[in-house]
């Protein structure tokens, strides 16, 4: 287990791990800015580790070894039916019903090769405390009924639930998933992830052979003796010991079937099966002996090092989840936490290693590559047939179903809930100074960002002919990686890693905060580096501005065939965030713009591209897009740094500006920065994406209001109270949907959605029915409560130092909005939410657009109304 708090106070955290009769060992971390405390339980052998650093984002962990024994999937279903319902608060789904009682900034649990993990985080006290004890008893004390096996696991059922003359198909939330997840990684990743890799069989592997998902419901097994807790960084952490009484009740682990067992899970060796393929052989060794016989470049090894010095001092809000990660494979395999943490002692002792011995690396590749005799050569051959067989065997085990528990009316009073009283009525304001560089505005936000500096550049797209826009995605993919000036790609990325954190360019859609039509346009010119690096950044970005290289046709090539295939590989995840994209086209000016650069006609247009042969009037565009975006006249910048760099990082701000070309008889007059097309009219579209995968993303958009009207706040938060009491139950726990629910987007459209679905028309359905619900009122003030707290975790998410000021300078909204919205998300009420939903959400009262992504849909097909592709 892990835990996070100040440092403070660690003679009386000490004092009080007499209760658990624990020996304590405590660390310094300078590096991370932490103080490490590491027990272990002397019943149990559970281990714990605390972490006290300055952070207000507190972090719960635990942890169990879940080595698997085959593929039937049993840590991973495990993981979720934990989730289900414990001793102490036994109702359904606890973990998504806390989701709508707690401030948490983080939920989740998840599923690793070999190990489990359970983490959260909040920055409330009252609310760490809530969660602390529901996560423990969910671990501890599983009720692991076979209901919700059934839900989670796989089940059978009827296609259609209410017709008993349905045929039967499977279904389950983890069943579901890893038939997504499957096909994800056959249909655009190849046939790796078919591999029978053993130690991925916790997940990823359970679909190598789907049907062994389905062969038992296991007697499930906790491994207490394996359980690993971590906490911090900021949490109250003699607290957490005392009130977790880890171990009070444990002197082995407790089977499902009430029964003690004693639990051993270690790792052993894999075997070792070797099959020669001279070919690869031959191919692999010959880059090992280049290697051993050339070295490393000295550029290259600074690069990376330098790289690691950027993580060290670079601060994000998830510090304590990072952490807990980070450390989760080294310790589940019994090493020590707290060394994997000393990252500047490791560097200087790989310095002194070079130093001793210039080969120390080459002999590192020959001894764990080259003589290392633990080697596996894997040979597959393709079987056309495989997804028949795999549709048969599934054919073949069909059983039983679930609908009547699924549908009855839950008690969530046993659970522990913040108060809307507990949220903070205001927020804390992020003071900003406004200067300029050159004629450039630029906004300055002091912030201790560890002696990183931050920088970022808005460039408008205003001026940009049409014909253009859909390659801004691709230029601002390749800008940075096409090489500039004298540098070529190779040396410009070189440079990049040894002098900055980073250099990217993003194309940016931003809705105007008070009128649906109107929205900016640009690109985002973000990077960061060391406070003595950044006059080297910003001559970076100025050889990119003024002398990016348009002419290597055969690096363009293999950009291009990254990005296209990085595109098709993120439909699978990503496939609910394309569906309402797609579905948002006809609503607003912004939501066309947002397919355009981001939805499946920029898929689309890769695909073509990378099937080009020749890629020059692609180039030829980039100059054209180039010449109309890096104009002093289009750009306003940001910089967060400390306050005692403020003064040199604008004098090289201003630098930059005056390094930037200017060409007056290529400026064009910029339009303002905010824009409207009047020639726009919304309308209703219906698109379905016909694709090669098992499962459905399914999603209606509706046009409502901007961010700054009174209504929003009632949307927003009726959108989570419709997921969490309606849509959640219908589409995930009835419909075997690994997710779904409904959103309410700053661009003013309010989205439903499902994501890795077994149905599509069936879940429309759904969508139409929350809304009824919504519109009769069927919600009580309790439900309303938790549908408030829920919003004001996301609203009030921590922001890092980096990051702060950033929502005024890129969305131009201010403080004061932001506290009016809070405001006015306060004052929702039954009344208001029923209002909305009628105004709004309902048949007549609505311009909607609806999209499906799926595999061949007959009824769809066959239905004029819908436009297929």
């Amino acid at each position: 287990m892990l835990s996070c708090s100040n440092g403070n106070g660690i003679a009386l955290y000490l004092g009080a791990m007499a209760i658990i009769r624990a020996a304590a060992m405590v660390t310094d971390v300078p590096d991370l800015f932490l103080t490490a405390v590491k027990l272990t339980h002397d019943n149990t052998g559970a281990r714990y580790l605390h972490v006290a650093r300055d952070d207000s984002n507190n972090l719960f962990s635990v942890q169990f070894r879940t080595t698997p024994m085959d593929s039937t999937g049993v840590p991973h279903i495990l993981e979720h039916t934990v989730l289900c319902g414990s001793e102490k608060y036994p109702c359904r789904d606890p973990f998504f019903k806390m989701l709508n009682r707690s401030l948490s900034t983080f939920m989740n649990a998840f599923t690793a090769s070999d190990y489990t993990m359970y983490p959260f985080s909040t920055q409330n006290g009252k609310d760490f405390q809530n969660l602390l004890s529901v996560y423990l008893d969910a671990v501890f004390f599983p009720c692991l009924r076979e209901l919700d096996f059934w839900q989670e696991g796989w089940r059978l059922e009827h296609e259609n639930p209410t017709d008993p003359n349905a045929p039967l198909v499977f279904k389950g939330v983890v069943f579901n998933e890893m038939k997504g997840a499957f096909r994800e990684h056959h249909v655009t990743c190849g046939p790796d992830s078919l591999a029978p890799d053993p130690s991925k069989q916790n997940t990823v592997c359970v679909s190598y052979l789907l049907g062994d998902i389905t062969d038992t419901f296991e007697a499930f097994t906790l491994n207490l003796l394996s359980s690993l807790m971590v906490t911090g960084p900021n949490s109250p952490f003699y607290k957490a010991l005392i009130e977790a009484k880890i171990g009070t009740d444990f002197s082995s682990v407790v089977g499902f079937d009430g029964s003690t067992k004693e639990a051993s899970f270690s790792v052993g060796l894999q075997g070792i099966a070797e099959k020669d393929i001279e070919t690869v052989k031959e191919i692999i060794f010959q880059t090992v002996n280049e290697i051993i016989a050339n070295g490393f470049e000295e550029e290259r090894i600074e690069a990376l090092l330098h790289k690691i010095e950027i993580q060290m001092k670079h601060q994000s809000t998830s510090f304590g989840l990072s952490l807990a990660s980070y450390i989760a494979t080294c310790w589940n395999h019994d090493g020590d936490p707290v060394e994997v943490l000393k990252i500047s002692d490791k560097v200087t002792r790989f310095r002194q290693c070079l130093q001793d011995n210039p080969h120390f690396l080459q002999e590192k590749v020959k001894l764990y590559f080259k003589d290392n005799p633990h080697r596996l050569t894997l040979s597959m051959s393709p079987d056309e047939s495989y997804f028949e067989k795999q549709a048969k065997a599934e054919d073949e085990k069909l059983k039983q179903k679930l609908m009547a528990a699924q549908s009855a009316t839950q008690d969530a009073s046993c659970l522990p809930a913040l108060k809307v009283s507990d949220i903070q009525p205001t927020i804390p304001f992020t003071p900003v100074e406004m200067g300029k560089a050159g004629e450039v505005p630029v906004q300055y936000c002091a912030q201790p960002t560890n002696g990183m500096v931050y920088f970022r550049a808005m460039c408008s797209l205003n001026t940009l002919p049409e014909d253009l826009k859909i390659y801004v995605p691709l230029f601002c993919n390749v800008i940075t990686k096409l090489g500039c000036g004298v540098m070529d790609y190779r040396q410009q990325s070189q440079q990049i890693e040894l002098k900055t954190g980073g250099m990217s360019v993003s194309p940016q859609i931003i809705p105007d905060a008070t009128d649906l039509d109107m929205y900016e346009q640009g690109v985002l010119l973000t990077s960061s580096s060391l406070e003595r690096n950044v006059p080297d950044m910003m001559r970076l970005w100025s050889e990119i501005i003024n002398t990016a290289c348009f002419d290597d046709e055969e690096r363009l090539r293999v950009l291009v065939m990254m990005s296209a295939q990085e595109l098709a590989n993120g439909i699978p995840d990503s496939g609910h965030t394309y569906a309402m994209i797609r579905a948002a086209r006809n609503l607003t000016p912004a939501g066309d713009l947002q397919e355009t650069f981001d939805g499946m006609d920029q898929v689309k247009l890769m695909k073509r591209i990378a099937e080009m042969s020749n890629l020059t009037p692609i180039l030829r565009k980039f100059p054209r897009i180039k010449k109309h975006l890096f104009n002093p006249e289009n750009m306003r910048c940001a910089v967060n740094a400390t306050p005692q760099m403020m003064s040199e990082a604008s004098l090289e701000v201003e630098k930059l500006m005056n390094l930037i070309a200017r060409k007056k008889k290529e400026r064009k007059h910029v339009r303002p920065n905010i824009i409207e097309d009047p020639t726009f009219k919304p309308c209703q579209m219906k698109t379905y994406f016909q694709l090669p995968f098992p499962v459905n993303y399914v999603s209606e958009c509706i046009r409502a209001v901007p961010f700054a009207d009174q209504d929003y706040a009632s949307l927003q938060i009726l959108a989570r109270l419709m997921t969490a009491k309606f849509l959640h139950g219908e589409i995930r726990e009835k419909g075997g949907a690994y997710g779904g629910g409904a959103r309410m987007g700053q661009g003013g459209l309010f989205a439903f959605y499902s994501y890795r679905d077994p149905n599509s028309i069936t879940t429309l359905t759904a969508f139409r029915k929350g809304v009824e619900w919504a519109k009769a009122g069927k919600f009580t003030q309790q439900d309303i409560d938790e549908a408030k707290l829920s919003v004001f975790s996301a609203v009030d998410a921590p922001i890092a130092p980096s990051n702060k000021g950033i929502s005024q300078f890129l969305n131009g909204i201010p403080d004061e909005m932001k506290q009016k919205h809070r405001e006015q998300l306060f004052a929702v009420t039954h009344k208001s939410l029923v209002e909305v939903a009628n105004k709004y959400l309902g048949i007549g009262q609505r311009t909607c657009g609806l999209a499906i992504l799926g595999p061949p849909n007959e009824s769809i097909n066959k239905n004029p109304s819908w436009v297929v592709r």
